[in-house]
């Protein structure tokens, strides 16, 4: 198998190389480019394609979900995984919003940063617990003022975006639902057509946000 191509951009050298050596003695994963800030960041996901960019949040210039936003807007194929310190409400909504594929804390184990990464490139979506605790505790204070304005989902649709939550990918939602991948991807696209997103990570937290799941 191919290894993951990964950029990594954060703008502390220290800590930016650390990454780099964890990623270095991982298996099957590959640094192809170092960011120190957002702009290089998306000048380097537009030469190299990589698969998936470890972005670093609050940096100088373009910040992170600005990067981040312009990065799944115009390379694609290229998934963005935040690795930061930061966890506030504001920082978490405004990178799923941009599109990031998962939310991971610079304090979790390296095991959990690999698994991350291989999770995000595969197409999942990973939240750190904290992270996803803070998320549900937004979305329930908001949903009885949104439910009215909620969509209707079908249950089958309910039923995908629930595996999608709980972290599974199209071919393993399809296995488990006894349907075929291309169902589970015709089931997505008329989700996020009713919830008005355009990828898994947003559909998951606008459905959370609308008191849906």
């Amino acid at each position: 198998m191919n290894p993951i191509r990964v950029v990594v951009a954060d703008d502390h050298p220290i800590v930016r190389a650390g990454i780099v050596g964890l990623l270095g003695t991982a298996a099957g994963i590959e640094v192809v480019g170092e960011a120190s800030n957002g702009a290089e960041a998306v000048e380097l996901a537009r030469a190299e394609h990589p698969d998936l960019v470890l972005m670093d949040l609050r940096m100088p210039g373009v910040d992170g979900a600005s990067a981040t936003a312009e990065i799944v807007a115009g390379v694609p194929g290229t998934r963005v995984l935040v690795l930061t310190t930061y966890e506030s409400d504001e920082h978490i909504l405004s990178a799923i919003e941009a599109g990031a594929g998962g939310y991971l804390l610079k304090a979790a184990p390296q095991e959990e940063i690999l698994a991350g990464i291989r999770a995000v490139a595969g197409g999942e979506t990973v939240l750190a617990p904290s992270i996803a605790a803070k998320l549900v505790a937004r979305v329930r204070a908001g949903a009885a003022e949104t439910a009215d304005a909620a969509p209707s989902l079908s249950p089958r649709e309910l039923e995908v975006l629930r595996l999608v939550a709980s972290g599974r990918s199209n071919p393993e939602i399809a296995r488990e639902l006894f349907i075929g991948e291309a169902t589970v991807k015709t089931h997505l696209l008329h989700a996020f057509e009713k919830l008005e997103v355009n990828d898994r990570t947003r559909a998951v937290t606008r459905a959370m946000e609308l008191g849906l799941l």
